[in-house]
């Protein structure tokens, strides 16, 4: 007999998880995509991984403290795209997934938890700054060519990852 119900999460942490999901199950495709349409730098790429137990602790967060998961999430993207970016350089497209990280914060709070909207926009937007102004040199050079492929498929990634959230917090109430 369980001393407690399981509850439910709400309707925007369930989202959250759906995310932190696709992108946990996701991430290992990376380096493939790397050594498919690169041809080069998939050991570099597997520094991507490092990440994922961050993303994997969001859904058993999510039944601990919803709205720690719902911070979690662009919290780690956030700095995961910095981490991509010093890895790849900017060049590579990697800061396009600050986008996602806006959108998340955009779409992952309720109405009461404005602040916690508010404070997470600010600090998505100045790493993003920081990004621009003081990532120098990446830890791996990539040729033109590989910089070209590489920020074509981020920004597909992006686009995708985009698309998905907008389908999966579509119809949620805020309230």
């Amino acid at each position: 007999m369980m001393s407690e119900a399981i509850k439910q999460p709400d309707a925007l942490t369930q989202a959250t998880v759906t995310i932190a999901w696709v992108i946990v199950l996701n991430k290992p495709f990376y380096p493939v995509y790397v050594w498919y349409l690169v041809g080069d730098g998939v050991v570099a790429s597997l520094a991507t991984l490092l990440s994922a137990p961050l993303f994997l602790a969001i859904p058993f967060l999510a039944g601990r403290s919803p709205l720690a998961a719902r911070i979690a999430l662009p919290l780690i993207g956030t700095f995961d795209t910095l981490f991509e970016t010093k890895l790849f350089g900017s060049a590579s497209g990697t800061e396009l997934f600050f986008a996602a990280c806006v959108m998340l914060v955009a779409l992952s709070f309720k109405a009461d938890e404005k602040w916690w909207q508010r404070g997470m926009a600010v600090l998505v937007f100045a790493v993003f700054v920081f990004s621009r102004n003081f990532i120098d040199a990446p830890l791996r050079v990539w040729t033109a060519p590989e910089l070209v492929t590489f920020f074509n498929l981020n920004a597909f990634a992006v686009a995708s990852l985009l698309a998905f959230i907008a389908l999966r917090y579509a119809g949620i109430s805020r309230t």
